[in-house]
């Protein structure tokens, strides 16, 4: 989680998307920082590697980070949700030949409590993962298949032990090359609630994102490469309530310009513009609209409405009340898309 220090203090900004810490440092130049995009249909994929220097800057590990940017495709559509499967097992595969990885043998760990939906992610995808050991171990395994065992080992707070230490026994008992861990994670960005999957060679903290101390899993621990697959499920208050007040900010100034649908009308027709782009308002404007409180920077409003919300325990982690179909659509993406990445066989048939 990267710190926010502000007035002395020092506040949690609740992320694990490198994307989300490197937007906040767009104006800087990194030394060691490369940043690749590219589209594939409405589906936006950006690569970035994170040096040493810049590791330092965006409070991540040093590293490869794929993202895979979701916001213009509806998941729920059989033929976007094959695309998307596509995209990600292309990425996966990718990361798999720069680490030496292919056709060596995996573990899939899926972490997450099964009985709370936002966190549910890891344990679904289990469900539909296609796993192999068996048959390698008994000789049986066809041509374009690889080795691939598959665990949800629970959550400390239904088994009271720790997820590590669990997973730590097992990797020390079977013969297994890495580990491909995937998790719910934290934003802090609403635009990215269940709209982006992230695919890191870095390891997890899990439960980082929202507060919780738990074992990091990573090569430095376990002894493995760690892969690790994240979706952003939850998003604190003080990000909904910050974002949205940016978001009135900007309506505000494109109305006062005459450059919105509705300028200057009281109407609730549904707000069409796209208030997630950057919009450079006046500061006038911004005291004329918000008094004191719109001057501040982004970080400081943020550390404003924390030190407000948080002491009245009002400073909740938030999920979209359509969670349950979109967990559900996200974890077979994902179950599907690290099948075809593992296993030739079926990523030609699908390709065909």
């Amino acid at each position: 989680m990267n710190k926010v220090k502000t007035n002395e203090k020092i506040v949690f900004a609740r992320t694990d998307l490198a994307k989300d810490e490197y937007e906040k440092h767009l104006n800087e130049n990194f030394p060691d920082f490369l940043n690749e995009e590219y589209h594939v249909d409405n589906i936006t994929i950006t690569k970035n590697s994170i040096g040493q220097s810049s590791a330092a800057i965006l409070d991540k590990k040093p590293g490869l980070y794929y993202t895979i940017d979701l916001s213009n495709c509806n998941i729920h559509d059989t033929k976007t949700l094959e695309t998307v499967e596509k995209v990600l097992a292309d990425n996966l595969k990718e990361m798999l030949t720069k680490m030496q990885l292919t056709d060596k043998k995996a573990f899939i760990l899926g972490l997450g409590n099964s009985n709370v939906t936002p966190d549910a992610i890891g344990p679904y995808v289990i469900d539909n993962t296609i796993v192999t050991r068996h048959l390698y171990l008994m000789d049986a395994l066809s041509e374009g298949f690889s080795c691939v065992s598959a665990m949800s080992p629970g959550v400390m707070g239904t088994t009271g032990i720790e997820t590590y230490d669990i997973i730590e026994a097992v990797t020390k008992k079977i013969d297994i090359d890495y580990v491909i861990v995937v998790d719910a994670l934290a934003t802090s960005s609403i635009k990215r609630i269940n709209k982006t999957i992230q695919i890191t060679n870095t390891g997890i903290k899990p439960g980082s994102g929202v507060g919780n101390k738990r074992k990091e899993l990573s090569i430095n621990t376990l002894g493995k490469p760690v892969i690790a697959i994240g979706v952003p499920t939850v998003v604190d208050a003080t990000t909904i309530t910050v974002e949205a007040i940016q978001m009135v900010l900007k309506y505000l100034h494109l109305e006062k310009e005459n450059k919105t649908s509705y300028a200057n009308k009281l109407t609730k027709t549904l707000v069409r513009e796209d208030l997630n782009q950057n919009i450079d308002i006046p500061s006038e404007q911004k005291q004329a609209f918000l008094g004191s409180f719109g001057n501040l920077s982004y970080e400081e409003q943020k550390t404003l409405v924390e030190e407000i919300l948080t002491p009245q325990g009002y400073n909740l982690m938030v999920t979209p009340k359509e969670i349950d179909a979109e967990v559900e659509d996200l974890s077979k993406i994902i179950a599907n898309g690290i099948n075809l990445a593992m296993h030739e066989g079926l990523y030609n048939g699908k390709s065909e």
